[in-house]
């Protein structure tokens, strides 16, 4: 019996847990999710600093529009030297150096005239005028960043600044890819008319390497029960995860299901009311890993990668549940004619950025048409027995590029 989508997706969230964590360095963290809680090591900024290049002063000695302050000093950023400020007197600041002690404003150098030893203020400023004040960002002991962030490059930045040379994170999960049909072929083979070159292996790799999982391996399996068994026992043995394609429906040489059965997984569901993707397998084995069975048709496989395996895989890394799955709604920009099917249809829409961003509707000729996916962004979610879409319609779109 057809699961809905989001029951499918909810078993494998409901499922899978993070993987357990482990210290790396803070140069090998991007894409990392953080395991623990990070807190800043002192305040930030950690004193009184300057955000403008020009004069420490006391704000009210620039009232008199005629002022001209004595210049008794100069800090830059860096510099441990604290000059002070004293009435009718100005300190040179650069940005990011310290505030000279009795300055309560600094007033920027192009709003100044300087003659030697004498600084001419043009205009008035207020106290705090371009001064972070000690502690304004984050006071020492504070949460800057907390368990199940993702590091990207200013998270990196964060735990740099508070001194955090290495960081706990969960471990990224190996996933082997294994590719079942007798007419696949390597994708540097010749081809006979009766034979396809591999493209759903490549297609899993460059998918999982832009979500920041090298850590693969793949194979082409022939559709003979024995070796398509051991092959998964053996990817399973040595991976969390192990995505097979093909081979997942009803028909005779449709091996999966029962392959899977026989490595000793346990089948939570098979078959989803999508469309492409219908026969999406998950089972698990021994409670922590993982096999996913994808369609043969590349675009059941992207679709079924996308909404099912990949909320799996950040679940697996860590991410929060609700932040698992990425959907944008969007407007479309032309009509869709819906064919008001069964089951929810993903339909391939390339994005268009003028005036915030549409998806553009794309043909296909079914799910084996790789040269329609190649000029998609993603897809979006038609639900069942919904009728036509107009022009504007707002649509969930799940992402497969990174839009950027």
């Amino acid at each position: 019996m057809l699961i809905a989508p989001a029951e499918a997706l909810e078993a494998v969230l409901r499922t899978v847990v993070p993987l357990p964590p482990v210290d790396i360095e803070l140069y090998e963290a991007l894409g990392c999710c953080l395991a623990q809680d990070v807190s800043a090591d002192r305040d930030q900024p950690s004193t009184d600093r300057s955000t403008m290049d020009g004069f420490a002063v006391r704000a009210e000695d620039t009232i008199d529009p005629a002022v001209t302050l004595h210049l008794s000093g100069e800090v830059a950023a860096g510099s441990p030297h604290r000059p002070t400020v004293r009435p009718g007197t100005c300190v040179a600041t650069m940005t990011g150096a310290t505030i000279a002690t009795g300055a309560d404003a600094v007033v920027r150098i192009e709003d100044t005239i300087q003659n030697g030893q004498g600084v001419r203020v043009l205009a008035a400023v207020k106290p705090g005028a371009n001064i972070r004040r000690r502690g304004e960002d984050c006071r020492q002991g504070d949460t800057v960043l907390t368990a199940g962030t993702r590091l990207w490059a200013a998270q990196v930045a964060m735990a740099a600044s508070v001194g955090r040379s290495d960081l706990k994170v969960h471990r990224r999960p190996q996933v082997a890819v294994v590719c079942t049909g007798e007419e696949l072929r390597p994708v540097r083979s010749q081809v006979l008319p009766h034979e396809i070159r591999n493209a759903n292996g490549p297609a899993l790799h460059a998918a999982l390497s832009r979500f920041g999982l090298d850590d693969t391996s793949s194979e082409i399996v022939p559709d003979t029960l024995d070796i398509l068994t051991g092959r998964i026992s053996a990817a399973a043995e040595s991976h969390d995860v192990v995505l097979v394609t093909g081979g997942v429906s009803v028909g005779k040489y449709d091996l999966v299901p029962e392959a899977v059965s026989r490595v000793g997984a346990d089948i939570i569901f098979h078959g989803v009311s999508m469309k492409p993707g219908k026969p999406v397998l998950y089972a698990t084995l021994d409670g922590r890993r993982h096999i996913f069975g994808l369609p043969g048709n590349p675009l059941g496989v992207l679709a079924g990668f996308h909404e099912l395996v990949l909320p799996g895989l950040r679940r697996l890394c860590g991410y929060p549940l609700e932040a698992c799955t990425r959907h944008v709604l969007l407007p479309l920009a032309e009509p869709f004619r819906a064919a008001r099917g069964a089951r929810t249809e993903y339909v391939l829409g390339h994005l268009r950025w003028t005036a915030g961003g549409s998806i553009v509707p794309i043909e296909s000729n079914g799910s084996a048409d790789i040269a329609a996916a190649s000029r998609a962004d993603g897809v979006f979610a038609i639900p069942p027995g919904t009728g036509d879409h107009r022009e504007g319609a707002i649509v969930e779109f799940t992402p497969w590029t990174a839009l950027s």
